[in-house]
Protein backbone atom coordinates (compact mmCIF):
# COMPACT_ATOMS: atom_id res chain seq x y z
CA UNK A 1 0.00 0.00 0.00
CA UNK A 2 1.52 3.72 -0.91
CA UNK A 3 1.80 6.14 1.16
CA UNK A 4 -1.63 8.38 1.00
CA UNK A 5 -1.20 12.31 0.68
CA UNK A 6 -3.58 14.89 2.56
CA UNK A 7 -7.17 14.14 2.37
CA UNK A 8 -10.19 16.88 1.98
CA UNK A 9 -10.50 17.22 5.63
CA UNK A 10 -7.06 17.29 6.68
CA UNK A 11 -6.19 19.94 4.42
CA UNK A 12 -9.58 22.02 5.79
CA UNK A 13 -8.56 22.63 9.28
CA UNK A 14 -4.58 22.86 8.11
CA UNK A 15 -5.74 26.13 6.15
CA UNK A 16 -7.95 27.15 9.26
CA UNK A 17 -4.82 27.01 11.46
CA UNK A 18 -3.09 29.15 9.72
CA UNK A 19 -6.38 31.22 8.86
CA UNK A 20 -6.28 32.00 11.96
CA UNK A 21 -2.42 32.07 13.10
CA UNK A 22 -2.68 34.81 10.77
CA UNK A 23 -5.53 36.90 11.74
CA UNK A 24 -4.16 36.80 15.04
CA UNK A 25 -0.35 38.14 13.73
CA UNK A 26 0.93 35.05 15.23
CA UNK A 27 4.34 33.27 13.76
CA UNK A 28 4.82 29.52 13.07
CA UNK A 29 7.57 29.88 15.47
CA UNK A 30 5.04 31.57 18.20
CA UNK A 31 2.60 29.02 17.08
CA UNK A 32 5.00 26.17 17.25
CA UNK A 33 6.20 27.26 21.07
CA UNK A 34 3.17 26.90 22.57
CA UNK A 35 2.07 23.55 21.04
CA UNK A 36 6.04 22.47 22.08
CA UNK A 37 6.53 21.23 18.60
CA UNK A 38 8.94 22.58 15.66
CA UNK A 39 7.90 25.13 13.90
CA UNK A 40 8.16 22.79 11.14
CA UNK A 41 5.34 20.45 12.37
CA UNK A 42 3.16 23.67 12.38
CA UNK A 43 3.55 24.02 8.62
CA UNK A 44 2.91 20.36 8.04
CA UNK A 45 -0.54 20.90 10.05
CA UNK A 46 -1.23 24.05 7.69
CA UNK A 47 -0.56 21.86 4.97
CA UNK A 48 -2.64 18.99 6.46
CA UNK A 49 0.56 17.23 5.63
CA UNK A 50 -0.08 15.67 9.00
CA UNK A 51 -3.07 14.93 10.55
CA UNK A 52 -4.21 16.59 14.08
CA UNK A 53 -4.91 14.13 16.47
CA UNK A 54 -7.68 15.39 19.00
CA UNK A 55 -5.82 16.33 21.75
CA UNK A 56 -3.51 18.55 19.29
CA UNK A 57 -6.68 19.80 17.74
CA UNK A 58 -8.47 20.68 21.36
CA UNK A 59 -4.62 22.64 22.06
CA UNK A 60 -5.11 24.49 19.18
CA UNK A 61 -8.16 25.95 19.36
CA UNK A 62 -6.83 27.11 23.28
CA UNK A 63 -3.64 28.58 21.63
CA UNK A 64 -5.93 30.14 18.99
CA UNK A 65 -9.07 31.53 21.00
CA UNK A 66 -11.55 29.58 18.63
CA UNK A 67 -14.22 26.39 19.65
CA UNK A 68 -13.39 23.29 17.68
CA UNK A 69 -15.60 23.43 15.58
CA UNK A 70 -14.01 26.69 13.94
CA UNK A 71 -11.82 24.11 11.88
CA UNK A 72 -15.10 22.42 10.45
CA UNK A 73 -16.79 25.60 9.84
CA UNK A 74 -17.61 26.00 6.17
CA UNK A 75 -16.21 22.73 5.40
CA UNK A 76 -17.63 21.41 1.62
CA UNK A 77 -19.45 18.48 2.09
CA UNK A 78 -21.77 16.55 -0.46
CA UNK A 79 -25.06 18.36 0.04
CA UNK A 80 -24.11 21.30 1.47
CA UNK A 81 -24.52 24.58 -0.49
CA UNK A 82 -24.21 26.85 2.66
CA UNK A 83 -20.20 25.77 2.14
CA UNK A 84 -18.00 28.53 1.23
CA UNK A 85 -16.56 28.18 -2.21
CA UNK A 86 -12.75 26.48 -1.90
CA UNK A 87 -10.64 29.26 -3.04
CA UNK A 88 -12.31 31.51 -0.33
CA UNK A 89 -10.68 30.06 2.62
CA UNK A 90 -7.42 29.34 0.80
CA UNK A 91 -7.60 33.09 -0.02
CA UNK A 92 -7.89 34.27 3.63
CA UNK A 93 -5.50 31.91 4.82
CA UNK A 94 -2.93 34.09 2.70
CA UNK A 95 -1.42 37.33 4.62
CA UNK A 96 -2.15 39.42 1.28
CA UNK A 97 -5.69 38.08 0.80
CA UNK A 98 -6.34 38.85 4.61
CA UNK A 99 -5.26 41.87 4.42
CA UNK A 100 -7.15 42.93 1.27
CA UNK A 101 -9.76 41.43 2.79
CA UNK A 102 -9.77 43.33 6.13
CA UNK A 103 -8.66 46.88 4.10
CA UNK A 104 -11.56 46.08 1.80
CA UNK A 105 -14.45 45.66 4.76
CA UNK A 106 -12.87 49.36 6.25
CA UNK A 107 -14.06 51.00 3.16
CA UNK A 108 -17.45 52.36 4.32
CA UNK A 109 -18.43 53.44 0.81
CA UNK A 110 -20.33 50.24 -1.31
CA UNK A 111 -19.59 52.35 -4.79
CA UNK A 112 -16.24 51.96 -4.01
CA UNK A 113 -15.70 48.53 -2.92
CA UNK A 114 -18.03 47.55 -6.45
CA UNK A 115 -15.51 49.77 -8.28
CA UNK A 116 -12.29 47.60 -6.45
CA UNK A 117 -14.34 44.58 -7.30
CA UNK A 118 -14.41 45.57 -10.90
CA UNK A 119 -10.92 46.22 -11.18
CA UNK A 120 -9.64 43.29 -10.00
CA UNK A 121 -11.80 41.54 -12.31
CA UNK A 122 -10.35 43.36 -15.54
CA UNK A 123 -6.83 42.93 -14.31
CA UNK A 124 -7.45 38.83 -13.95
CA UNK A 125 -8.66 38.30 -17.44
Amino acid sequence: MGKRGPNAVDRQVGVRVRMRRLMLDMSQEQLAAGLGVSFQQVQKYEKGHNRIGAGRLQQLAEILQVPVSFFFEDFATPGNKAALPSHVPDFLATADGLALAEAFMSISDAGQRRCIVMLVEAMAR
